[in-house]
């Protein structure tokens, strides 16, 4: 069973870059994007968290917090997010529990084998902790000014 629209969210705790934990009831209080990416410093992972870094600034301004989140551990993460310079945490949820609350554990293939995987989904998540918008099978292209838009929406609500 997963996170619907118009629900409140788990308050699930995992591992973050920093060398610290994070539940998602800290962000309360704010809005938070929720990303999750099927594998760190791949290139559409890369090209997506980049997206996310050079939006950064205009997504404070409309007073929303950026997470992403994937099944690497957190030693790839903090690589991943030094190497690009993210100015956001990521998640390590390497026993799924946050990809299984928002049902992003997909079936995929790829060069004809087929296995599970994180399909690329992102959240906006309102300041009360309420899902208010998701995309489910992200393209990159033009992904970050969608989610963004949506948070100035919500944030002029």
């Amino acid at each position: 069973m997963s996170v619907a629209i118009g629900e409140t969210i788990p308050d699930i705790e995992l591992p973050a870059t920093g060398e610290k934990s994070v539940k998602l009831s800290d962000y309360r209080g704010k809005n938070l994007v929720l990303y999750f990416y099927p594998k760190a410093s791949t290139p559409g992972c890369t090209q997506e968290g980049q997206d996310f870094r050079d939006a950064a600034d205009a997504f404070a301004a409309a007073d929303t917090q950026i997470l992403g989140a994937s099944r690497d551990g957190i030693k790839a993460q903090e690589n991943f997010k030094a190497k690009q310079s993210f100015p956001f945490d990521l998640l390590s949820d390497k026993d799924e529990t946050l990809c299984k609350a928002f049902d992003v554990i997909k079936m995929k293939k790829m060069y004809g084998k087929e296995s599970l995987g994180v399909e690329r989904s992102t959240f906006l998540i309102d300041a009360e902790g309420v899902l208010r918008e998701e995309w489910r099978g992200v393209k990159v292209k033009d992904h970050v000014a969608a989610v963004l838009a949506a948070a100035q929406r919500l944030n002029a609500g």
